[in-house]
């Protein structure tokens, strides 16, 4: 290990040591063995929880919503799958009522782009106590277009979300609604891309490398993929990357 120079009083880091590049090719070459090993342990967590048991929700929830009253089966928006965080934006929050919690809004600033979960027959709302004119008003000022509702009676009591942040994931078949996963505290860290979005949904990514339970819908990986603004658009997937998808599925989920 070497040591960068003191500065403004700090002690001095001790950094790694500076090697020709033969010597960093061959160090990331023995982390990439870790790191393959982490993404395959990853997608075999996923193929678990796609197999996890599912809850029936029982009690009904209302919502206030851009467009008045929403049931918990209407914020699916006509979808199989409902992703659901709790975000903190309410009286007596640090922010209000100009921000919502700093960490509930570092997690909205990271969400992707939503067309490519709804792509994915999913849906992704926030929810929070905050009334809508102040929802309205936050998102305006803070540039995210996430659907975002208010909680009007127990459902973060009824969800592990009264006490703090958390992202809760349902099902819809048909009038029936379940739970099916999750997740909260550090787990939340991760949130924000579409893939670990659609890693922690029953259905998955919905792509035929996945290990998923017999009859679950799956697609090439690359022929779904589109731009956010052609989704719904009768166009088709660039040439080159179907002909990729297809002759490398195997290979995909060992890179």
């Amino acid at each position: 290990m070497t040591t960068s120079a003191e500065k403004g009083g700090h002690p001095a880091m001790l950094t790694p040591p500076v090697v020709s590049p033969r010597a960093w090719e061959e160090a990331r070459q023995q982390l990439l063995v870790k790191e393959k090993a982490q993404t395959r342990a990853r997608d075999a967590l996923a193929a678990e929880r796609r197999r996890m048991p599912w809850m029936t929700v029982e009690k009904a929830y209302a919502f206030d919503g851009p467009a008045g009253r929403a049931s918990l089966a209407d914020l699916f928006a006509g979808r199989r799958q409902l992703i659901v965080y709790r975000a903190f934006f309410e009286p007596g929050v640090f922010g209000w009522p100009d921000h919502a919690c700093r960490g509930c809004s570092m997690v909205a600033d990271q969400v992707a782009h939503i067309a490519h979960l709804n792509a994915r027959n999913t849906t992704l709302v926030f929810v929070s106590r905050a009334p809508q004119v102040d929802i309205a008003r936050l998102k305006a000022r803070m540039g995210w277009e996430i659907p975002w509702f208010t909680v009007t009676d127990d459902f973060e009591a009824d969800f592990g979300v009264a006490e703090w942040h958390g992202t809760n994931v349902f099902y819809r078949d048909g009038e029936r609604v379940f739970r099916t996963y999750f997740i909260n505290n550090r787990g939340d860290e991760q949130m924000g891309g579409t893939w670990n979005y659609l890693d922690i949904t029953p259905l998955g990514r919905q792509e035929i490398w996945e290990d998923s339970p017999p009859g679950y819908p799956q697609t090439p990986t690359y022929k779904w993929w589109n731009w956010n603004d052609n989704y719904g658009v009768d166009a088709e997937p660039d040439k080159k990357w179907v002909e990729v998808s297809e002759a490398g599925e195997a290979a995909f989920r060992d890179q």
